[in-house]
């Protein structure tokens, strides 16, 4: 398990997925392998597979612990949830509750559940399979993600006011199960939790995505989500994954973010990156590459 250290706070991988993913340009439609193969050797093999032309990325959520708060960012795709349409989530059998239990976490301690945004593989531990029912994973926990992301995916009635799940049963299986408990807690703008995190807005891949920044000890990380899925967006930050809803918006987002840890010496704790998993960013022209690592 990979575990750092900021000041009193430690910070855990809970590894869900983590291997060859998606075809590269299916997953980056920009992508162009001759452009790419210039930094064929910091990428391959941990991050991009050649041979069959997969990226290789991971599925994680990251398990925060203050003096005073257990938090888990981000949920995962979650077990036995039904994705027809999304073949690499569809009735996973994981053992990411056995892996929060090996880093000295049980459901029932988590305080908050710190969401990026509520897409599929973002929510998916929000509940559990209990009794034929989904029941909140977390029943202490609360559930903290922006307001905007809430309303985009609330289902609306359609012509014959019957309600309709746009996201394509994620929200009646994972998200509805926490909100019908009381567990939610929304918010605009900025928001602080517990003693050392702070969200903020990071707008592009979905309209509320959000970004979470930690400072303890004299150290910074941010935990980014979806703002970036690998590292060959660094040196092609331009480059939007085929799920960015606002393209031009993720584009200027992801620069700010790329800018702002290359100032701060912040370290990045993205939600996708494969082996060794976080990163620190230099400037590289134009562009940005990566310090892998908690060096």
């Amino acid at each position: 398990m990979t575990t750092i250290a900021f000041g009193e706070t430690t910070v855990t991988r809970i590894e869900e997925l983590h291997g060859p993913s998606f075809q590269a340009e299916v997953f980056f439609p920009d992508f162009n392998r001759t452009a790419v193969e210039p930094h064929f050797p910091w990428l391959v093999p941990d991050h991009y597979a050649p041979e069959s032309g997969f990226m290789v990325t991971s599925v994680h959520s990251w398990l925060v612990r203050t003096r005073h708060h257990t938090m888990l960012i981000d949920a995962c795709a979650g077990n036995w949830k039904n994705r027809p349409l999304s073949p690499r989530f569809h009735r996973l059998d994981r053992p990411c509750l056995a892996n929060l239990a090996k880093a000295g976490a049980a459901p029932e301690d988590v305080d908050f559940v710190v969401c990026t945004h509520l897409h599929v593989d973002h929510v998916g531990w929000f509940s559990r399979l209990e009794g034929g029912r989904w029941v909140p994973t977390f029943p202490n926990a609360r559930h903290v993600f922006s307001r905007a992301e809430l309303q985009r995916v609330t289902p609306e009635p359609d012509g014959n006011g019957v309600l309709q799940d746009s996201t394509g049963g994620v929200y009646t299986d994972s998200v509805a199960p926490v909100v019908e408990a009381g567990l939610v807690e929304l918010f605009d703008g900025e928001h602080a939790i517990g003693d050392h995190l702070t969200l903020s807005p990071a707008p592009g891949h979905t309209k509320g995505h959000v970004l979470a920044t930690l400072r303890d000890g004299g150290r910074e990380g941010v935990f980014i989500g979806d703002v970036l899925h690998s590292p060959v967006q660094g040196p092609f930050p331009e480059w939007n994954s085929a799920f960015c809803q606002l393209p031009d918006v993720a584009r200027a987002t992801r620069r700010r973010v790329l800018e702002h840890s290359c100032e701060s010496g912040a370290l990045l704790l993205p939600q996708h990156f494969a082996k060794p998993f976080v990163a620190r960013v230099v400037r590289d022209g134009d562009a940005f590459g990566f310090r892998f690592g908690d060096g």
